[in-house]
């Protein structure tokens, strides 16, 4: 199927770097609403944490079968309802009452936007835009735009709950996020950027569910889905609570959307060059090493920042690397489907560090035994990615 001649890459690259920034700065800012929100509704932390929990859960689940339309039909009627779905559901957050209506807002609503609009859709459609030895690098770029998106959207966002209160703020985001359904027209079409096999996606489906590499990948995106959404949710209220300020935290996780700028796009290039196995196997080695400091020392300011900074360098660089390491190995005509069902684990993980943070909080009233299990899922995480086969299983 040829693309149309208006959505050449760097549109289809500018394009899907616009809706990650959009879908995904607002997914990291979630955090700066659980203290707000759980003190003026009078829920508990465990409350709010299980939507989250839900929402991953919900991306997760559903994103083999978007991926799946995508790579059948094209990514723009998916994206198309992921930009509806993501609107609607931050809206509805604003007018939630109770627990139930906010979990089928920002649980069911929200993760279904995501699932449509978020990495495994866009990346596949960039990765096919471009040629092999440009994909790693490109995929890369689409990735830092997303974590560009989370440095520009937490001031915003925190400035918006100070100055207008959290509803105004969700309604707000609510409508920013209509803004990718016209976006999504550029990444419409399969835009396969070369000659596709004739293999069948059930074909596909069966020869990586033999690949032992693949379910070894998917297993150590848990461990990333675990320490990210844990730390996006909680790390605000973490820092508010140990004596810094509500700002001071949102400007943690800007300073990791910041360094993950510059975290992604290395990622995507040192992994165009060299074993991107071993790149995830340091990526969740100096993870662990940060994890373990900042929860020894003091906690300070100018300490935070530094976790932030080098927890940020590491943050979503994991993504642009499975993403590329999965056409490398399967090839991109099913690369939506079969990166979606590994990052299923992701999401699994996902969902249990958002939940279990809000749920140890309410039991013990502290954070400390999840950011223990954070570390010692950091170690597992090395050791699984070190045995993964990179071979591609036919020519490029």
């Amino acid at each position: 199927m040829n693309r149309s001649s208006w959505r050449t890459p760097a549109v289809v690259l500018a394009c899907g770097g616009l809706i990650l920034m959009v879908a995904l700065g607002t997914r990291q800012s979630f955090g700066l609403f659980l203290r707000p929100m759980s003190m003026d509704l009078g829920w508990g932390r465990e409350a709010f944490s299980f939507a989250i929990a839900l929402q991953n859960l919900v991306w997760g689940c559903a994103m083999p079968f978007m991926g799946a339309i995508a790579d059948r039909y094209g990514a723009g009627r998916v994206l198309f309802a992921g930009g509806i779905a993501y609107g609607g559901g931050l809206i509805a957050m604003a007018h939630a009452t109770d627990p139930l209506g906010f979990n089928l807002a920002a649980g069911l609503l929200v993760g279904l936007g995501l699932a449509c609009t978020g990495f495994g859709v866009v990346m596949a459609v960039v990765a096919r835009a471009f040629a092999p030895e440009k994909r790693s690098l490109a995929v890369g770029v689409v990735g830092a735009c997303g974590s560009f998106g989370q440095f520009a959207m937490l001031p915003g966002a925190q400035g918006l709950i100070s100055g207008y209160g959290w509803f105004f703020a969700l309604l707000f985001f609510g409508c920013m996020a209509f803004i990718m359904v016209p976006l999504g027209a550029a990444l419409a079409g399969r835009n396969a950027a070369e000659a596709e096999t004739s293999q069948s996606i059930s074909a596909a489906l069966a020869e990586a569910g033999q690949h032992r590499g693949f379910w070894l990948l998917t297993a150590s995106f848990f461990v990333c889905g675990f320490q990210t959404i844990f730390v996006m949710t909680h790390l605000p209220a973490y820092l508010v609570d140990r004596g810094l300020s509500a700002n001071q935290g949102m400007t943690a996780l800007a300073v990791i959307g910041l360094f993950n700028i510059f975290g992604s796009y290395a990622c995507g290039a040192i992994g165009a060059r060299y074993s991107k196995r071993l790149l995830l196997a340091w990526i969740y080695a100096i993870r662990a090493v940060a994890i373990g400091v900042f929860i020894a020392a003091p906690l300070t300011p100018t300490g935070t920042y530094v976790f932030a900074a080098v927890l940020g360098a590491t943050w979503l660089g994991t993504v642009p690397v499975t993403n590329s390491l999965v056409g490398q190995i399967f090839g991109v005509k099913y690369l939506s489907t079969l990166f979606s069902i590994a990052f299923l684990g992701h999401q699994l993980g996902a969902f249990i560090g958002a939940w279990a943070g809000g749920a140890a909080f309410d039991m013990t009233g502290s954070y400390n035994v999840v950011w223990l299990i954070s570390v010692g899922l950091s170690v597992v995480a090395v050791a699984l990615c070190v045995p993964i086969n990179e071979r591609a299983l036919r020519p490029a």
